[in-house]
């Protein structure tokens, strides 16, 4: 057994931090009362931010909490993939056996990634989603753990991190939002110069109001007089103090190692480099120790007893003086867990490390990489082979270290560790053609590659090629976001391969380029897509063939749908069944199913849909299953069955949320949104939206999220809030790959914005746009909300004369869209009539009859909204048209139904104008309280009728509107605006419309002629 020595060098007395320290403690406060706290502690190499975070664990464990410290690795100038986060949930399963077996249950397999202790990793498959799925599980294990008791996890060192350890962390800050769960995390300040990978994190993570940054300063002049006291247990004389602060400028190691050379009488003769100050200390060891020092440093932050014992060489006695010497001069220390040893303080480590010679470093490495071969169990199993490859390549040995560094480049892909996978593979690319021919000719794809599929060839026969390593690391680079780094390997794999006869693999690099372009906003992909069916074309079936067909019919049911698309999925289907590619027949058949039910063989495309479901939930192919939960419901919502697609998506959010598919899960939001809001379940719709923004991994679907925000805040009469969510959407979206389901939603509700603001031409040009690109086959559920929206805004603006000018060739162009746009559901069918209702409207020739047979439609469909809107449209007709008291009586059963669904949902606009048309037909809704519309007048003596008609002049109306509107003559109209004048003591109609602006007798609104 080892155990650290205890030194003089450490002041035993915890000086000064007491802000930083209660900032600490009131994190812990919070968290103890569920609420996630997140802080980032910098400070300067040296300045005591381990100190700091010791005394808080301390101070932790003291109010039972469970604190679980994690550190970031180096092996040389490499960092192990997820090290702190595997430490600290070791140490969390050490302390919580039970809660985090509890936690992790039903996800061992996927976890195994960072904590091999819950078993074994299965391969599962890899893609896009992959690392995001693993940290979607990480966030909610962490959760659970600590949702009964307050957990700290501490993870120090983070400038060594790796970046899937970065992008792990950033995660995990973003979306915390339940459990007694602090983390904290440090990090050297003077390290991040401008091009250091920490820097962006830290700048995102500064955005972020749930995450506080501290950064500690260095000692006063008297906490240095204190610290050295402590380390002295007396009181130190003045002018040292004086003289050890100036030198070490407050930094807190700096202070101790002064400190002990001048009790030591080596202060005399030091030189000015604190870093020399540092290896005279080394330097006054034996022989043996500062050897043993040099190979300490070498092998890591921390290196196993074992490990050190075979690579010094040494007779075990010798090894332990030398050892007992360094740590009894305070250069090393045992681990806590008493297998091995590290330098106290890690500028110690750089210093020695510094100044090795090159050759003397490159003889360590191959040292310990022989080592470590000739014994595996030297170091843990989690690290052994990343550890090797690092060796064996700072050992320059190309022969050893290209087989080593893909070993660890298989790892990482098994750990979803893509950043660390794509830098191994560039690596491997590196010292391909430096490594002996014998030692490439004996590797094999079946070995290290996964993405490729080998298409007629053995994989456990053909050696590994070059292309082979590019094409793994281009999907690496996808799959961690480095997609400009992927797209460069892939364009140089797309050069070789000019010189090369390989159709097949030239395709499959050019799906991946297609992917990539999308990705980074640099195209739609089709060209590429384009280029790579020309590939394949005429060639057998194959599965990169069949993976080809998929990918072009996948797009274009986004962007072309019709019989080319529909024809590109059956042949995929087919290809696939006859290679047995599985997942690609799966997926292709989700395809299909939606491209059957937009042309209108719903029940035979529907069926489809529900047997892959049932098909990928049995095999288990999660990433079809979350296209599935997307895809499945959203056909049920365009034929108009939101009740039936919703307990599917409800399904779905759990499945997706179990698999980490994170925008499987926001995409689901959205369409969950989508289907409440037709149901009339407003808030719950809003809240649907709000998760789809905050869930998704990338931006389209936030976008969606977004877009159904915005229809949402226009129903409910916020113009203004619809505006800033419609540019939030179209910035999400981008203008780079435009789809229609995606433009004509975003049309739509740039239309209705610009109505709403009064702004018909803008409305107009939304209009013409869409027209202009057409209707592709089976976007009719887009289209007719579209049509609808431009019929509405054309009849609101009939009376105002601005809007005459266009105003016929406007509604031309809308009638022949609608004559030509297909129905194929009740809904649309519903819509249609609706349409056409309002075309007559805008027209003035809408009837009691024509709203009534879109009453009926809607009375049969489950859409509240709709049916409102339409029930106060046929009122108003009933209403025009009343030669009695029956008509009267209906429009005001119509105006009550109508008005109670608007005040249920918060649909301003609808109640508003309800009430209205009730105020000026004289009619009492007797069982609902009506709002007050308009702002009283009686100080000027107006009476109701007059307050209406004063409104109506107010709006430029003439004589005649204002009799339409109000249903009485226009001899009565004009004898009220005589009324109106005299009282108001004006001459005429526009200073009395000066003088109700003025007073601001009735809202802008309320002076919108279209309600």
């Amino acid at each position: 057994m080892l155990w650290p020595v205890e030194t003089r060098s450490v002041s035993p007395v915890f000086v000064g931090r007491s802000d930083e320290l209660d900032t600490l403690n009131d994190a812990l406060g919070r968290a103890g009362a569920a609420e996630p706290q997140a802080l980032l502690l910098g400070g300067e190499a040296g300045v005591g931010k381990t100190r700091l975070v010791e005394e808080f664990a301390t101070a932790a464990c003291r109010q039972g909490a469970v604190v679980a410290l994690g550190g970031c690795v180096e092996i040389g100038a490499d960092g192990l993939p997820f090290a702190p986060f595997s430490t600290a949930l070791r140490a969390l399963r050490a302390a919580l056996p039970d809660e985090l077996a509890a936690a992790a249950a039903g996800q061992e397999d996927e976890l195994a990634r960072l904590l091999p202790e819950l078993g074994e990793a299965t391969s599962g498959r890899h893609d896009e989603q992959g690392m995001a799925r693993l940290f979607e599980l990480t966030a909610r294990l962490l959760e659970r753990v600590a949702a009964e008791r307050t957990v700290v996890v501490a993870l120090e060192d983070l400038h060594w991190a790796d970046a899937s350890t970065r992008h792990l962390l950033a995660y995990l800050l973003r979306t915390l939002r339940t459990g007694r769960l602090v983390v904290l995390a440090t990090y050297r300040s003077d390290d991040i110069h401008r091009r250091h990978p920490l820097r962006p994190l830290l700048a995102e993570l500064d955005r972020l109001r749930t995450v506080r940054r501290l950064e500690l300063a260095r000692f006063t002049r008297e906490e240095v007089g204190r610290q050295i006291a402590g380390i002295l247990a007396t009181e130190p004389d003045p002018a040292q103090v004086d003289e050890i602060f100036e030198r070490s400028d407050g930094n807190a190691f700096f202070v101790e190692e002064l400190a002990v050379a001048a009790v030591e009488g080596c202060c005399t003769g030091l030189t000015d480099s604190l870093r020399d100050l540092l290896l005279v200390r080394v330097e006054a060891l034996p022989e043996s120790a500062q050897r043993v020092a040099r190979i300490v440093a070498e092998g890591g932050s921390t290196v196993e007893y074992r490990l050190l014992a075979a690579v010094a060489r040494l007779a075990e006695d010798d090894l332990i003086e030398a050892l007992r010497a360094a740590v009894g001069a305070n250069l090393l220390t045992a681990t806590p867990a008493g297998d091995g040893y590290r330098f106290r303080h890690s500028l110690v480590r750089e210093a020695v490390a510094d100044d090795l010679l090159p050759g003397e470093r490159s003889r360590l490495n191959r040292h310990y990489a022989e080592a470590l071969e000739a014994d595996p169990g030297l170091v843990p199993a989690d690290a052994r082979v990343t550890r090797l490859a690092s060796y064996w390549y700072q050992a320059h040995d190309p022969a050893k270290a290209l087989p080593a560094v893909l070993d660890a480049s298989v790892v990482a892909r098994r750990r979803h560790a893509y950043s660390e996978q794509l830098r191994l593979l560039e690596r491997a690319m590196e010292l391909w053609d430096i490594a002996p021919g014998e030692i490439r000719a004996a590797l094999r794809p079946v070995d290290y590659t996964d993405v490729y599929p080998p298409c007629g060839c053995d994989p456990a026969a053909t050696p590994l090629s070059y292309l082979d390593l590019m094409a793994e690391a281009a999907v690496a680079g996808r799959f961690c976001g480095e997609r400009e780094r992927a797209l460069k390997i892939t364009k140089k794999a797309l050069r070789i391969l000019q010189d090369e006869h390989d159709p097949q693999r030239a395709a499959w690099f050019w799906v991946q380029r297609s992917r990539l372009v999308q990705g980074l906003a640099r195209g739609d992909g089709w060209q590429e897509l384009g280029t790579a069916q020309d590939l394949v074309r005429g060639l057998p079936p194959s599965e990169v063939h069949a993976d080809v067909l998929a990918n072009a019919a996948s797009w274009s049911m986004q962007h072309e749908p019709g019989p080319e698309a529909f024809a590109a999925a059956e042949r995929a289907v087919q290809y696939a069944r006859m290679v047995g590619a599985r997942e690609i027949e799966l997926n292709a058949r989700v395809t299909l199913g939606c491209l059957m039910v937009d042309a209108g063989d719903v029940d035979n495309g529907l069926e489809e849909l529900h047997r892959v479901k049932d098909a990928v939930l049995r095999e288990g192919v999660a990433h079809v299953a979350g296209r599935v939960y997307t895809n499945l419901p959203s056909e049920l919502e365009s034929v108009g069955r939101s009740r039936e697609a919703v307990p599917i998506m409800r399904e779905g959010l759990a499945f997706a949320r179990r698999y980490g598919l994170l925008d499987s899960e926001a995409w689901i939001w959205g369409n969950l949104s989508e289907s409440l809001y037709a149901l009339g379940d407003w808030d719950e719709a809003a809240e649907a939206a709000a998760a789809s923004l905050g869930s998704a991994a990338s931006a389209k679907p936030r976008g969606a999220g977004a877009l159904r925000l915005a229809h949402i805040a226009l129903a409910r009469g916020d113009a203004a809030e619809a505006g800033r969510q419609l540019a939030l959407a179209q910035a999400h979206y981008g203008t780079h790959d435009p789809m229609p389901q995606v433009q004509l939603p975003v049309a739509r509700i740039a239309l209705d914005v610009a109505a709403e603001e009064g702004r018909l031409l803008d409305a107009r040009a939304e209009l013409d746009r869409a027209l202009t690109a057409g209707f592709p086959p089976g976007t009719h559920r887009y289209g007719w909300p579209l049509l609808l929206a431009a019929a509405t805004a054309e009849a609101d603006a009939r009376v105002l004369p601005a809007a005459a000018d266009g105003r016929a060739e406007a509604l031309d162009r809308l009638a022949e869209a609608a004559r030509k746009l297909t129905t194929g559901a009740p809904v649309w069918q519903a819509y249609e009539r609706w349409t056409r209702a309002e075309l007559h409207r805008a027209r003035g020739t809408d009837t009691a009859a024509v709203w009534s047979d879109v009453v009926t439609d809607f009375e049969c469909l489950d859409r509240p909204y709709d049916l409102a809107r339409v029930r106060r449209r046929l009122a108003q007709a009933l209403l025009e048209e009343a030669t009695g008291d029956d008509e009267r009586d209906r429009a005001t059963e119509l105006l009550r139904l109508a008005g109670a669904v608007a005040d249920h949902l918060g649909a301003r606009p609808l109640a508003e104008a309800v009430a209205l048309l009730a105020q000026r037909a004289r009619l009492t809704l007797t069982t609902r309280a009506a709002p007050r519309v308009l702002d009283p007048a009686e100080s000027l003596g107006l009476t109701s009728r007059e307050r209406d008609v004063l409104r109506l002049v107010s709006a430029g109306r003439t004589n005649r509107q204002i009799a339409e509107e109000l249903f009485i003559s226009p001899k009565t109209a004009s004898v009220h605006v005589s009324n109106i004048l005299g009282k108001l003591g004006v001459a005429g109609r526009g200073e009395a419309a000066a003088v109700a602006h003025r007073l601001g007798l009735f809202p802008a609104e309320a002076l919108d002629p279209t309600r």
